[in-house]
C-alpha cells in the first residue's frame, strides 16, 4: 500500500492505493497509474517516485 495524491480539478486528494494491482505508469505529461481491473489515477507524484514508493513498500514487508 502506497499513499498518493490524486489531482482533481478543485484539489489535491491523498489516498492509499494497493500497490499489487498496478498494470502500468505513464507519463503523459500527468503520471496516469492504470490498474489490472481498468480503472486509472492521474496523480501527482512522477513515475520515478511511484516506483521508489512502491519498492520502499515491499521492502518494508519483506517482499523482493
Amino acid at each position: 500500500m502506497i499513499e498518493l495524491t490524486k489531482l482533481n480539478k478543485n484539489h489535491d486528494e491523498k489516498f492509499i492505493l494497493n500497490s499489487e494491482l498496478i498494470e502500468t505508469i505513464e507519463e503523459k505529461p500527468d503520471t496516469t497509474i492504470r490498474l489490472l481491473n481498468g480503472n486509472y489515477y492521474v496523480v501527482a507524484e512522477s513515475g520515478s517516485e511511484v516506483l521508489s514508493k512502491v519498492v520502499a513498500f515491499k521492502r518494508n514487508i519483506n517482499i523482493r
